[in-house]
């Protein structure tokens, strides 16, 4: 069995008619996983109430007590605009908090069993940064997630952000503890403009690959063989937490890199060569026809 956390809950952050990032791409995942071969074997499980396990000090020791309370007070108001891509509604505040409760599931899932699991949640998180929010994302769900492991039972953490855009803000929250290691690839260049291979964190541990508009598997397969696997593998992590995003499909409508959905399978098998002890969270993806399925062939490899 794999457990999916997803709550009906986090269709409820509202980012307006005509943003990119709507629920409705959690409804199309939804249904392709369900009409999978394997859907009986997919357990799905609804994160823990923020009432019963509140995350809120585990994001203050990531995130700005002041950031914190103005995003609370902003979605308290009705909503309103961090900038002009990241949207706050009514319920916005709560749905961040059960999203990164979602994400700590995970972790303490597969730390536990010692099998991977995917966080189905919205919204996403790797441009999130210490002080404020950006590019759709309100709290660093990956960076937390990491820190939480540290707490909880693991020495060491790997994180792999496969999503079209650096994860700025993960990598800026990480790169100064030498027990977490982190990897993106992405193309370049891209929004929000980071991630440049010269940038290797304070203890060598962040290796940036920016990609080229057009990158296909063919272009990916030798980074993960010579750079990617072993980067992460000489670690020896308790934990792998990939930020997975899907924009770097071909028919994306917000990046230039062409990836099919059965990528991502194979993306999926070069991170079992490294632990099984993986925590997969949604992060981008916005065409939702290819999202949905490459959610289903990023789970695939996992049931054998």
């Amino acid at each position: 069995m794999v457990p999916i956390l997803y709550s009906d809950e986090f269709l409820l952050h509202d980012t307006g008619r005509f943003h990119p990032e709507t629920a409705g791409r959690l409804t199309a995942i939804q249904t392709a996983l369900k009409s999978a071969p394997w859907a009986e074997r997919l357990e799905w499980r609804i994160p823990t109430n923020v009432q019963a396990r509140s995350p809120l000090a585990l994001i203050q020791s990531i995130h700005d007590p002041r950031y914190i309370q103005a995003l609370r007070q902003l979605a308290e108001q009705g909503g309103g605009q961090i900038d002009g891509d990241t949207p706050v509604s009514r319920l916005s505040f709560e749905v961040a908090l059960l999203a990164v409760n979602a994400w700590i599931d995970g972790v303490d899932y597969a730390l536990q069993s010692g099998e991977p699991c995917f966080a189905l949640v919205r919204p996403p998180g790797h441009h999130a940064v210490a002080g404020i929010g950006m590019g759709f994302c309100l709290f660093s769900n990956a960076a937390i997630a990491a820190h939480y492991a540290l707490k909880n039972g693991a020495n060491r953490v790997a994180i792999l952000d496969w999503d079209v855009h650096h994860g700025n803000g993960t990598q800026a929250i990480v790169e100064d503890n030498p027990n977490i290691r982190f990897c993106s690839l992405h193309e370049s260049p891209q929004y929000p403009g980071t991630g440049q291979a010269s940038e290797r964190g304070l203890h060598k541990n962040v290796l940036n690959l920016p990609m080229g508009a057009g990158s296909t598997i063919e272009d990916y397969q030798p980074v993960f063989d010579q750079k990617i696997v072993p980067f992460l593998s000489e670690f020896a992590p308790d934990l792998l937490i990939v930020s997975a995003g899907y924009d770097a499909n071909h028919d994306d409508p917000l990046a230039g890199i062409s990836l099919k959905p059965q990528d991502y399978g194979v993306f999926t098998r070069y991170c079992l060569t490294i632990t099984r002890k993986i925590v997969f969270g949604l992060e981008g993806g916005y065409d939702f026809d290819t999202l949905a399925q490459s959610v289903v062939e990023t789970i695939a490899p996992l049931m054998s």
